[in-house]
């Protein structure tokens, strides 16, 4: 692929999420959106037009057979993650998948396979991984000052009963499933946070069903979902999702413990990102607040693109997964979030709806990079 011209884009589930992407793509500027895909046929036109596109599809297949796209992006409802993330790839098309990487472990790996045979990039899309107080603390811990992270929560509690009836597919795959049905915004920074590890057993329990849909039926996914996560190196993580409570929304909670520091995000507006490290604190009972660290810590990729990336959208990161995606195709970096850091964040939530229909019960999780 020429380094000199445009990336030529398609982008699947243009009428919905894959919308979202049109501010990053511009601020980037690498990119052209060359097609646009959904099954939304009185609404493409619009979005094709907002987008730029030079073309339009209502069927994938038809867009990748016709189109001159180099990769994709999938912004699609979860179901579809896998299949059309394989035949982008199959076509010799780079992906950039939305979270999660898939819906079952058999599905699962089948992508793995295809991600091995084929020469093209596959990246997903964990755009919490960006945001930028979870960049600090990646950086905090790279640079030592956590000393060995040994514990870390993530808390995803987004109320979203209204949505599942806009987008009927959450009715299904997010809240019709018991377990942790869509933990890796959760679970991605923490993994960041303890590089060289992943979870290896899972086990997950409920608090039962408090909610009816409009229709009168129960809610099959527990109002609130915990899975306990069992790392390789020792380590404990805790990962809640609720998407059904009745109350404002915490999407972005997060802990993490070290031997030499502690990390508590912000639970409400009012509040600070509080942090203590050892070879930083006044004394072993003194918080910091984490922006105090900012200008040292945040890394420059951060400090330099943070206009674009705020008005890309969530917390910038729209544009810095695509910019990750732009140097992965073009060779100037690895990819951040291939295949098997996807599978990282991905199968503990997949194995935990397997737990929790079992009582709770601890359960392995498979090593994509042994399959």
């Amino acid at each position: 692929m020429s380094s000199h011209r445009p990336i030529r884009l398609g982008i699947v589930g243009a009428c919905g999420r894959g919308g979202s992407f049109k501010s990053a793509c511009e601020a980037l500027g690498s990119f052209v959106v060359q097609a646009v895909c959904d099954i939304n046929a009185d609404k493409l036109p619009e979005a094709a037009a907002r987008l730029g596109a030079r073309e339009y599809y209502t069927d994938y297949e038809t867009m990748l057979r016709q189109s001159a796209v180099d990769a994709v992006i999938i912004g699609t409802p979860m179901p579809q993650h896998v299949p059309q993330s394989i035949l982008a790839l199959e076509s010799g098309r780079h992906a950039l998948s939305e979270v999660p990487a898939g819906v079952s472990i058999h599905e699962c790996r089948d992508l793995v396979r295809v991600c091995r045979r084929s020469g093209a990039v596959y990246m997903m899309a964990e755009n919490y991984t960006y945001i930028q107080p979870n960049v600090i603390v990646r950086t905090l811990v790279a640079e030592g000052l956590f000393g060995t992270p040994y514990y870390a929560e993530g808390e995803y509690i987004h109320e979203l009963k209204a949505l599942n009836e806009i987008t009927r597919w959450r009715r299904t795959w997010q809240t019709g499933i018991n377990g942790i049905t869509y933990g890796t915004h959760s679970l991605g920074p923490i993994l960041q946070w303890m590089p060289g590890d992943r979870v290896v057993a899972v086990c997950c329990a409920g608090s039962g069903r408090w909610h009816r849909d409009p229709r009168g039926d129960l809610y099959e996914n527990e109002a609130s979902c915990v899975m306990l996560c069992k790392m390789k190196k020792g380590g404990l993580v805790k990962i809640r999702v609720d998407m059904l409570s009745d109350r404002p929304h915490a999407m972005t909670n997060y802990q993490l413990q070290g031997t030499d520091g502690c990390y508590e995000s912000a639970r409400a507006a009012d509040e600070r990102n509080r942090i203590w490290l050892r070879s930083l604190a006044k004394d072993a009972h003194t918080w910091m607040d984490l922006q105090e660290l900012a200008e040292r810590y945040l890394p420059a990729f951060w400090k330099e693109g943070m206009e674009a990336a705020r008005r890309a959208g969530h917390g910038g990161g729209n544009y810095f997964e695509l910019l990750d995606f732009l140097n992965a195709i073009t060779g100037r970096a690895p990819c951040p979030i291939g295949i098997h850091e996807a599978m990282d964040m991905t199968l503990p939530g997949l194995v935990s709806q397997q737990s929790i229909a079992e009582g709770g019960r601890w359960l392995p999780v498979p090593d994509s990079r042994e399959w």
